[in-house]
């Protein structure tokens, strides 16, 4: 999935996400376990935000996302940041690093974008594949409740100084995705009118013990899960589930039927 003029207003439109929040926690949870610097994997990076705060804890970071687009605005945020940064349009199923990585974090539900779960263990073989032994892997999923309960057949608008935006979504229940229509509307640079853009695409519901189950197939053992980015455990109500897990074997190609 690319974005096209989402790109433009993402950081805009996320303004309430708490990024700092979330780059304190995973760095805790890095440091917890045993990964207090190194080279650190921001695997759909989007505008680059979180990747630059990993960077200025202590990490030397390398953005990956499929989104020429939401890169295109990373790599403008890049020079104001004086970030060193390297900024990647790949894939998840396509990864393909210069060498190995430390550690892996995925964030504001990056996995549920993937629309099937051979995507997904192959994403996964691949991250497990380039990571050194006892890395560590933390990213959020958007659970099935969220889908279902939260976004699922409703609208939200968001009324920014700029930007106008109207987010229709329309879960299906037999597929387990939403579909998300997005209209925008856009203040010209003369400020006299409003321009329209549209976008669609699609977010998965995944069973997260689909999603362990995927994890330890492809090298990694749980560590914990949480409710968000807090110390909670998962509940029945958990809108967003971090997973933890580290890498504890190698998986060589010829033993999976995704390569």
């Amino acid at each position: 999935m690319s974005y096209g003029i989402f790109s433009y207003s993402y950081d805009i439109l996320t303004e309430n996400v708490e990024y700092e929040k979330i780059a304190n926690k995973v760095r805790s949870l890095l440091h917890g376990n045993g990964v207090d610097g190194g080279l650190l994997l921001d695997f759909g990076c989007g505008t680059g935000t979180l990747s630059f705060l990993l960077e200025q804890k202590g990490y030397d970071v390398i953005g990956v996302d499929a989104s020429e687009d939401m890169l295109m605005v990373a790599n403008e945020k890049k020079y104001e940041e004086n970030s060193s940064a390297m900024f990647l349009c790949q894939k998840g199923e396509e990864l393909d690093l210069y060498g190995t990585i430390d550690c892996v974090v995925s964030s504001l539900d990056t996995i549920n974008h993937i629309d099937s779960i051979e995507k997904i263990e192959k994403t996964f073989s691949l991250i497990s594949l380039f990571m050194n032994m006892g890395g560590i892997f933390i990213f959020d999923m958007n659970t099935p409740y969220k889908h279902k309960e939260i976004l699922g057949d409703n609208t939200f608008v968001y009324d920014m100084d700029d930007v106008y935006c109207v987010w229709q979504n329309s879960f299906d229940n037999i597929e387990q995705k939403t579909a998300i229509d997005l209209d925008f509307f856009i203040r010209n640079e003369d400020d006299e009118f409003y321009e329209r853009y549209s976008e669609s695409f699609c977010e998965y519901a995944y069973n997260p013990e689909t999603i362990i189950e995927l994890l330890n197939k492809c090298g990694f053992e749980l560590i914990n899960t949480y409710d968000d980015y807090s110390n909670n455990p998962v509940n029945a109500e958990t809108q967003r589930m971090v997973i933890v897990a580290r890498k504890n074997k190698t998986i060589f190609k010829d033993e999976l039927k995704c390569f």
